[in-house]
Formats: structure tokens, C-alpha cells, sequence
């Protein structure tokens, strides 16, 4: 799911709350829900830019791995099924 707002942006919005200001105010402010706030919380809280980014590099890398591995389970079960025939 591709976000309107970047990790940084997200940060920074997080650091406001920090600061004191009051969520509902923020949500408010920046166009978003309590819900979508709480959800970089957990995902963002104590977090800086640079470990953000590289967060989303590991994430990518992680889908790109799982979907070497699917094909290779793929190509697996074809090769059994090819092997276990009797000719």
C-alpha cells in the first residue's frame, strides 16, 4: 500500500505528538484518522529517518526473497511430479 506520506513526513508528525501537541489536533492538521496515527506509532516510535529507510529497503527485499522462494517451491513439485511418472 502506497502512502501519501513519506517516512520522513511521518516522523516528523510522530515528533510533533511527542513534543506534546495533542493527536486529535494532529490528525486534524495533517489530514489523516486516530487509527492511521496509532498505526505509525507502532510501526515508527522511536524510529529516525535513515532507520526508516532502511526498514522499507529490508521490507522490499524481503517480498522480492519470498517470491524466489514460492518459485522455486514451484519449480520443486514440477520436477517431482516429472520424476515420479513411471515411462
Amino acid at each position: 500500500m502506497k502512502s501519501r506520506f513519506t517516512e520522513e513526513q511521518i516522523i516528523n508528525i510522530l515528533g510533533e505528538a511527542q513534543a506534546g501537541a495533542k493527536v486529535a489536533e494532529l490528525c486534524r492538521r495533517h489530514g489523516i484518522s486516530d487509527a492511521t496515527y496509532y498505526l505509525w506509532k507502532s510501526k515508527y516510535a522511536n524510529m529516525t529517518v535513515p532507520e526508516a529507510k532502511r526498514l522499507r529497503t529490508l521490507e522490499a527485499e524481503n517480498v522480492r526473497l519470498k517470491r524466489i522462494v514460492a518459485d522455486q517451491q514451484l519449480d520443486i513439485v514440477a520436477l517431482k511430479d516429472v520424476l515420479s511418472k513411471k515411462w
